[in-house]
Formats: C-alpha cells, sequence, structure tokens
C-alpha cells in the first residue's frame, strides 16, 4: 500500500495543502503543547498507505490543537532513512513519526541501522491494521487454505509465490505463511506489488499474498482464488471470505500496521498527551475513522506501553521469520 501512482501522489499533495493550510495557529496564547507547528515524518513516499493514515491523523490533530501539522515524506530504504531522521530529532514533542509494520522488520533486514527502533523511539499508539490476502490461480484448484496445504506439501516447491521484492510485505508475509504451514514454495521476487499481482493472473506463479484493494476486485472478478484473510477477524470490505486461521492453518495472524512513535526523551506528559489526543480522535472522530475504514483498515488505538509491548514482539518474529527463510540481512 505504500506504492502509489503519481496521480495519488499529486492528490495526496493537494490533499495535504487543503487540509492544513487554514489551521490557526493559536495554541501559544495559551501556554500549552503544542504551541508552534508540529513536524510528522512519515518514512514513506506520499500516497502510500503510512501518508495517508499520518495525513488523517495530522488532520484531525491540527483541528484538536488549532495549530498545524506537517507531513514530513522521508521514503528510502524501506523506512529507515525517515525513521533514522526522526530518531535523531530534538525530543521536545515536535517532530512525531507515523509509520507501517516495516519498522519492526527492519533490523532483521539491515546489518547496519544508525538506530535502534526499540530504544530510540517511545511508542505512542497503534493507530491500525490492515490484512492482507491470501490467493492462488485457478489452475492451483484449491479452494481452501486447506487444501493448498495438502497440495504444496505433497509436491514440494511445485509452487511459487510472487512478492514485490526481498523483504517487502508481500515478501515476509508469504514466508510467515510458508513457515507455519511447513510447506517449501520457491519465492520469484518482482520490482512492485503490481507486477507481482500480474504475474499472478497470467499464472507466471500460482501464490501471492496482497493488500486487499489489489487482491479483492480480482477474486471477486473469478480471476484468482481467495483462499483467506490474514487478519484474526474477517475483513469487513468482504465479510464472505475466511481468514487463513479459519481456513486451515489454525491461529495464523498477518497485517500490514500502522502506528505512531517520538524520539527517545520525549517528556511522559508530550507521550501521554500525544496518546491521549490520538486515541480521542480515533474513536470519537467519526470522519477520521469512517475515512480508515473505507481503506480497509481495523481502527487498534491502544495505550503507550501496549503498543510498546507489541512493537517488540513484532521484532523478534521477524527476527524469527527471515532466519527460517534464510533472508539475510543486507
Amino acid at each position: 500500500m505504500d506504492r502509489q501512482s503519481p496521480f495519488c501522489v499529486l492528490v495526496a499533495s493537494l490533499l495535504a495543502i487543503a487540509a492544513f493550510s487554514g489551521a490557526p495557529a493559536h495554541s501559544a496564547e495559551r501556554g500549552a503543547y503544542p504551541s508552534k507547528p508540529v513536524r510528522m515524518i512519515v518514512p514513506f513516499a506520499p500516497g502510500g498507505g503510512s501518508d495517508i493514515v499520518g495525513r488523517v491523523v495530522a488532520q484531525g490533530l491540527a483541528e484538536q490543537w488549532g495549530e498545524t501539522v506537517v507531513v514530513d515524506n522521508r521514503p528510502g530504504a524501506g523506512s529507515t532513512v525517515g525513521a533514522a531522521i526522526a530518531s535523531k530529532a530534538n525530543p521536545d514533542g515536535y517532530t512525531v513519526m507515523v509509520s507501517s509494520s516495516a519498522i519492526s522488520s527492519s533490523p532483521a533486514l539491515y546489518k547496519k541501522l544508525s538506530f535502534d527502533i526499540t530504544s530510540d523511539f517511545v511508542p505512542v499508539t497503534l493507530i491500525g491494521s490492515q490484512p492482507s490476502l491470501l490467493a492462488v490461480h485457478p489452475s492451483v484448484g484449491a479452494k481452501s487454505v486447506r487444501e493448498f496445504i495438502a497440495l504444496a506439501k505433497a509436491e514440494p516447491e511445485k509452487f511459487a509465490f510472487a512478492s514485490a521484492g526481498v523483504g517487502s510485505a508481500t515478501h515476509l508475509g508469504s514466508e510467515l505463511f510458508r513457515v507455519k504451514a511447513g510447506v517449501k514454495l520457491v519465492h520469484v521476487p518482482y520490482k512492485s506489488a503490481g507486477l507481482a499481482a500480474t504475474a499472478l493472473l497470467s499464472g507466471e506463479v500460482q501464490v501471492l499474498m496482497t493488500n486487499m484493494a489489489t487482491a479483492l476486485p480480482l477474486v471477486k472478478a473469478g480471476r484468482i482464488t481467495g483462499l483467506g484473510v490474514t487478519s484474526k477477524e474477517r475483513s469487513p470490505l468482504a465479510p464472505e471470505l475466511q481468514t487463513v486461521s479459519e481456513a486451515g492453518l489454525t491461529g495464523f495472524e498477518y497485517s500490514t500496521w500502522y502506528g505512531m512513535l517520538v524520539p527517545a526523551g520525549t517528556p511522559k506528559s508530550i507521550v501521554y498527551k500525544l496518546n491521549t489526543d490520538v486515541v480521542k480522535l480515533l474513536s470519537a472522530g467519526r470522519a477520521p475513522r469512517e475515512r480508515l475504514t473505507g481503506k480497509g483498515l481495523s481502527i487498534h488505538a491502544t495505550t503507550a506501553g501496549d503498543f510498546g509491548r507489541f512493537l517488540k514482539s513484532e521484532v523478534a518474529k521477524w527476527q524469527q521469520v527471515t532466519a527460517s527463510a534464510g533472508i539475510k540481512p543486507r
């Protein structure tokens, strides 16, 4: 969801201008935080999932505070460029970061990082998550996860799965499935999620785990077979589709999540206010919720402590998955 067309980038930029240009800067008169514009670093390009989520939250906070929140896109190296910038920012509350779950897999994918995601940041809150869809080419013949696992175990390495590149969400999610299911599949990396989907449609590969926005229309059109949604619960966008866990791989769960963090050393009072205001926005703000759920996200506003424990568990999970899959840090 973090790769979008130039048109989406233009639309996102126009929306940002419209959203923030009218925010009045009166909070300085009140002498409370925030008393000046807040920079929100998004470590991905405009138009992608993290950018969309970040801008929804930024607009809501700007309206709450009466202070401008400026989204600063810093893409590169799977979120690590922007995260490095955010980690070194002044911990005064005027720099926050909204990122996807890519930050939790970066320690397992990169040998040398200039930051430690668990010690150089303070978690503020989880914002939401978006499931993927496990799908196969109709020629496979499987109608459920259980059937596909049986076929894959009967003929190891017969089936190939596509990804948007080594270390991408489509790759890691598929490797998690492969490890949990105990099957041997051949990995075929492509340069983008779109090319990976095209490869599945043509039958060049037989398996793909990708975002709902890409896969669901193809499933409904009968061009690919949806085996299961990767979230813990069924997606409201396609409640007729079982989860992967329901469909045959009990306990399996994988979603792209989004959360807010601030540099280590940010005062606890500011972390608390950020958490309180974001949670309020996501729980009471009908428009922000609808904008996010309309994109297929489930809202998961949490305490800072809960998000911190979740983040550590995610880092450990991806280190285990990459080791099992033989993915070496680059």
